[in-house]
């Protein structure tokens, strides 16, 4: 597809250092004006062409990481219920080589989980190098869902020295010590917050209820979460500041158009791909030689 003048991935990125005003942002905005619908062409439609274009360029990108081995890529995905991260995933991932992706979804932590450090669980799923590795929900969920919810701590067996005015600071650091580590060591780390408004999302919840094939996915909980919509603006807003940084900055995806969204999500992770430098393996002299004969030995045979 035609790159427009500034990258998505410009365009979508949460400043380091920046004083974001996430209620400032509007979750149906188009965050570029290639998504403009054409005469004749609807905006889903036009976002579905982007899309489709995105993925094989993606599938292209993937290859090269694969083949380089030198490098790996952790996509995260953080979001409010029903902003799209499952289908984000699916159809922006759909033109993937599954042998070298991997989507990893993060529940309440078993007993096990929780006799560790809160990062300990998910640095057991960080991809190695080559392959690329999806996050759908992420130890961000330890500075949103407990800071909304800080009885959870309990759970956790803080210790008691650390108190409810430090522990999210310096979990802020903790994180951002961790996504250095890995920086510094070779993955590429890109973040994604889908940035639904209260509105679509009762929109998409009245639509799970009202159609067989997805009443499955309707959940009560969802409805416990909204009461608390306000409290997890706050801490989004608060994490979105804290942890956007130069070596793994936030974007924050407009999400109330769900095909804009994951075209643009596809167009960020191919601009972050492709500014790694990758290239094909080089082979050595001795293995030059090698491939020399066997082409003679195939035109022989």
């Amino acid at each position: 597809m035609s790159t427009p003048s500034k990258g998505m991935s410009a365009i979508c990125k949460v400043t380091p250092g920046s004083r974001l005003q996430l209620r400032s942002l509007d979750a149906a905005k188009l965050p570029s004006p290639e998504f403009a619908a054409l005469e004749g062409v609807s905006l889903k439609d036009r976002a579905r062409t982007i899309l489709d274009e995105n993925r094989l360029a993606l599938a292209d990108a993937q290859e090269l990481l694969w083949a380089s081995n030198s490098r790996s890529v952790l996509v995260v995905f953080q979001a409010m219920d029903a902003a799209g991260k499952d289908g984000t995933i699916k159809h922006v991932m759909a033109g993937l080589n599954q042998q070298g992706c991997e989507v990893h979804g993060f529940k309440r932590p078993s007993i096990e989980e929780s006799e560790h450090n809160f990062l300990w669980r998910y640095a057991q799923k960080v991809p190695a190098r080559g392959r690329l590795g999806i996050f759908n929900r992420s130890y961000y969920e330890e500075v949103l869902v407990v800071k909304v919810h800080p009885e959870l701590l309990a759970a956790q067996k803080v210790p008691m020295d650390v108190t409810r005015k430090t522990v999210w600071k310096e979990r802020y650091e903790d994180i951002n010590n961790f996504e250095r580590h890995l920086t510094r060591n070779g993955t590429l780390v890109v973040k994604f917050f889908l940035n639904i408004s209260k509105a679509e999302q009762r929109r998409r919840l009245l639509d799970r209820l009202d159609s067989d094939s997805t009443r499955w996915k309707f959940s009560v909980e969802d409805l416990k979460e909204r009461r608390h919509w306000a409290d997890y603006m706050s801490a989004y807003q608060d994490m979105l500041r804290a942890t956007s940084t130069r070596w793994a900055p936030w974007y924050v995806i407009p999400a109330d158009h769900k095909y804009v969204a994951r075209a643009a999500v596809a167009q960020i992770l191919i601009e972050r791909i492709r500014a790694l430098g990758l290239q094909y393996p080089k082979p050595s002299r001795a293995r030059t030689l090698e491939l020399t004969r066997a082409r003679r030995h195939l035109l022989k045979s």
